[in-house]
C-alpha cells in the first residue's frame, strides 16, 4: 500500500471507528508516547540496557505501526499529502546525500 492509500485507510478507520480525530496537540502527545515505546524496545533489545521480562514480548513492528498510524492521522488532519511530501524528501535526500554517504569513511 502506498502512503496516499494508507492516509485514506486511516481516514476511513477514524470515520468508522474513531468518531473523530483527536486534536493536533493530543495526537502530537500520542506520537511522542508511541516513539517512546519504540525507543524503549530498541534501547533494551539492541542497546546496552538489559531487557525487562515485561518487555521481552513487546512487538517492535506493532509499535512502529502505531507511530505510522499517528503520523498518518496528523497528516490527514493538517491537510498534508504525505505521499507527495515523502517523494519530494526522498528526491532531495538522494541528490544531497548520495556522494556524501559514499565518501564518508565512517560508513566503510
Amino acid at each position: 500500500m502506498d502512503i496516499q492509500n494508507a492516509q485514506k485507510e486511516v481516514d476511513n478507520w477514524i470515520k468508522k471507528h474513531g468518531v473523530r480525530y483527536f486534536n493536533e496537540l493530543t495526537n502530537m502527545a500520542q506520537l511522542t508516547e508511541e516513539v517512546g515505546e519504540v525507543a524503549r524496545i530498541i534501547a533494551r533489545r539492541y542497546g546496552e540496557q538489559s531487557e525487562k521480562e515485561s518487555d521481552k514480548n513487546k512487538d517492535l513492528g506493532e509499535e512502529l505501526a502505531d507511530v505510522v498510524f499517528v503520523v498518518l492521522c496528523l497528516a490527514n488532519q493538517t491537510g498534508v499529502d504525505l505521499q507527495t511530501a515523502f517523494d519530494k524528501k526522498l528526491d532531495l535526500k538522494t541528490k544531497r546525500d548520495h556522494n556524501r554517504h559514499h565518501s564518508n569513511p565512517k560508513l566503510k
